[in-house]
């Protein structure tokens, strides 16, 4: 269901981005003052997006990511399937 460690990192408050992968998921957490949560988004050469309008836990980060890999696999309806009823 979730994606394996190894295709995301967690950045814990204090803590730098030391390296990173172009289109890697990345949980940054906020200080606890400021609600907790994590942003989570992905790493692209000079930017990072987020994914979420909102903080997350990771389990919603996971849950998020692991829908975000299931429908980048499922096949759109093709022209070529098309046929009149």
């Amino acid at each position: 269901m979730a994606k394996s460690p190894d295709k995301f990192q967690i950045i814990y408050r204090g803590e730098m981005l030391t390296y990173y992968k172009p289109g890697e998921w990345v949980f940054f957490q906020r200080a606890k003052e400021n609600g907790g949560g994590y942003w989570l988004g992905k790493t692209f050469d000079f930017v990072f997006m987020l994914e979420m309008p909102h903080p997350v836990s990771i389990a919603q980060g996971l849950k998020f990511m692991s829908e975000q890999e299931v429908s980048a696999t499922v096949k759109p309806d093709s022209a070529d399937d098309f046929r009149l009823q």
